[in-house]
């Protein structure tokens, strides 16, 4: 009897049978095995880093009236999330010492109020509006106030999760109140301080002061003085 052809594992076994005269007869045939095409991986899309210009926004001022912050490029500009019933919420009166010492060479202070740590905000901005700025106020603050808005989870205004979004070390959301950004002229987050570094601290005066010798865009350049005459 001849037997059957051996079978290997790569092929196909198709088995016939044919009935004939009551008798069965076994054909084996053998196929070879297809192998399938290799997987295309799939396409990646090119993560774009976030944009460091941040003064892209219409954000409400503290009594509602809308504000762009494309109105303060050129400017060197703090920004910063506040509180009024937060153990650092001293750091209104530095903030506006800063401010004053610094303002005429073309920097300012944006003061974003947010309740998102413990509630430590007045709920409504009239209140918090009075808090900083009335006169018999400890702090009289007149930089920029915004309206109360969430700093940080699904909530945060879009200013904020762009902040967040930036690589280390400027990136990550705000952990307490009080931390603060400094925004160069071109508009670009440049450096981010923690909310126990002071904003009238070496580190913080350096980062404003570096950022203030650039020239604001658009100014012309500054005249050279003329040779001396020769003699």
């Amino acid at each position: 009897m001849r037997p059957a052809p051996r079978v290997s594992l790569t092929n196909v076994l198709a088995l016939a049978v044919i009935t004939a005269g009551g008798l069965g007869t076994i054909a084996w045939t053998t196929q070879p095995a297809t192998t399938p095409p290799p997987a295309t991986p799939a396409p990646t899309t090119p993560v774009t880093p976030p944009s460091p210009q941040v003064l892209t926004y219409t954000i409400p001022d503290i009594d509602g009236t809308p504000r762009d912050l494309a109105h303060y490029k050129g400017q060197v500009v703090l920004i910063t999330n506040t509180a009024s019933k937060c153990g650092y919420t001293w750091q209104y009166r530095t903030l506006e010492e800063v401010y004053q010492k610094y303002k005429s060479q073309g920097f300012v202070v944006l003061a974003f109020p947010s309740g998102d740590f413990k509630e430590q905000e007045f709920a409504d901005n009239k209140d918090i509006k009075a808090f900083c700025t009335a006169e018999d106020s400890k702090y009289k603050v007149t930089f920029p106030l915004f309206g109360r808005l969430s700093v940080r989870g699904k909530d945060a205004h879009p200013l904020f999760k762009q902040l967040a979004a930036q690589p280390l070390p400027i990136g990550g959301e705000p952990t307490w109140n009080f931390t603060k950004w400094v925004v160069n002229r071109k508009g670009e987050v440049i450096a981010r301080f923690d909310t126990r570094v002071s904003p009238d601290s070496d580190q913080v005066r350096a980062v404003i002061e570096d950022a203030l010798k650039a020239p604001r865009p658009g100014a012309p350049a500054p005249t050279p003085a003329p040779a001396p005459a020769g003699g």
